[in-house]
């Protein structure tokens, strides 16, 4: 049995540490708002390279209280690519605002060239994501934002860790939002999610914001909701995060080891970028004959996923019209598949599922 992810190989390697971490909490007795978690924020921002982190209790909430702290809402339009996860569309509904998808490019991210054609006056902000680990090209992203005045909100949860031409994910936009679900490259025992920014307005709001609104314990002075990284969540983030780095390199290396020993020619392998450095939080590969191949796949014990099976524009909470069109993300909807790859999985069984994809008539 090869699952699509093994946590426990993760929590064994660093058990001590993960231990040790959880028992200083319990042992000060402060589980919100503490040391841990203002520890962590400063750790984070140094890590990413920003001036201010904000610890939140999951990367949806991330984004929401971004659009928050933008002043986005009711009435407004955010542009978000029509292949991502849900929480990145839902979090503009939770505004009050309309996510405007766009198609996705050759990489499977946002689709630069298309985002004008996009913009109206009512769009406020653009919300790239770093989809699969891979890094955006923050460059035009950043000229488009300027051009039209728009808030640059960059979701970072599938990427911490990746690098556009050697600065960071999450220190280029006025937001960077990060998810850790246990799942992501630096995951939590549960949920947790950060707010980069360099904007210490920005930074004030979003200390309200995550608090109820509150400035202090005794004042509300704007519109908050309940979303603070827990303390246990951020001393066992800080014990993982010196592993970071050296955990996505293996991810890379595994990627690479997949490259090297997927040969057969129904599959076509995600694309090497050079401009980026790309963490690997997916490996997903495509063939038109997914359905068969994740069937002979799981007979042999290897687990799959696809991210994601419906496109945006498709979930009835967001349906749009029929005659809109993203011919790329549709073409990639039908093939795309996702296989393990975690910093933990064994190169026996990266070969054994190199093999059976070879020897599979697709």
């Amino acid at each position: 049995m090869i699952p699509f992810v093994d946590f426990r190989r993760e929590y064994r390697a660093i058990r001590k540490e993960i231990d040790e971490a959880i028992k200083r909490v319990l042992n000060r007795g402060r589980f919100i708002l503490g040391p841990e978690v203002e520890n962590f924020e400063k750790n984070f921002a140094r890590y990413c390279g920003v001036k201010y982190c904000v610890g939140v209790n999951s990367g949806t909430d991330a984004l929401y209280l971004s659009l928050l702290a933008a002043g986005i809402g009711g009435g407004d339009e955010v542009i978000v690519p029509v292949n991502t996860a849900l929480p990145t569309a839902m979090a503009v509904a939770m505004s009050g605002a309309r996510p405007v998808f766009v198609d996705c490019d050759s990489s499977s991210l946002i689709d630069i060239a298309k985002i004008p054609n996009s913009i109206t006056k009512k769009t406020k902000a653009i919300i790239p994501v770093h989809l699969y680990g891979m890094a955006c090209d923050m460059t035009r992203l950043c000229k488009i934002s300027k051009d039209y005045r728009l808030v640059l909100i960059e979701d970072c949860a599938q990427a911490t860790g990746a690098r556009w031409r050697g600065k960071r994910v999450g220190a280029w936009g006025d937001f960077g939002c990060f998810s850790f679900y246990p799942t992501k490259n630096l995951g939590a025992y549960g949920d947790g999610g950060m707010i980069a920014t360099g904007n210490k307005d920005f930074y004030k709001k979003l200390l309200a914001a995550r608090f109820y609104g509150q400035r202090d314990r005794a004042t509300c002075s704007t519109l908050g909701v309940n979303s603070r990284l827990d303390e246990l969540q951020a001393a066992i983030l800080n014990a993982k995060l010196k592993y970071l780095d050296k955990w996505n390199k293996k991810r890379t290396e595994i990627a690479d080891l997949y490259r090297r020993l997927i040969k057969n020619p129904a599959t076509i392998l995600p694309l090497a970028q050079s401009a980026h450095k790309h963490v690997y939080h997916l490996f997903v590969i495509r063939t038109k004959r997914r359905g068969a191949l994740i069937k002979i796949l799981a007979e042999r014990g290897i687990q799959t996923m696809i991210h994601y099976p419906n496109l945006l524009h498709r979930q009835p909470f967001f349906k749009e019209s029929k005659s809109r069109s993203f011919p790329n993300a549709q073409i990639f909807n039908r093939e795309i598949l996702s296989l393990p790859l975690y910093p933990f999985l064994k190169k026996s069984e990266v070969e054994n599922i190199a093999r059976i994809i070879n020897h599979t008539k697709l």
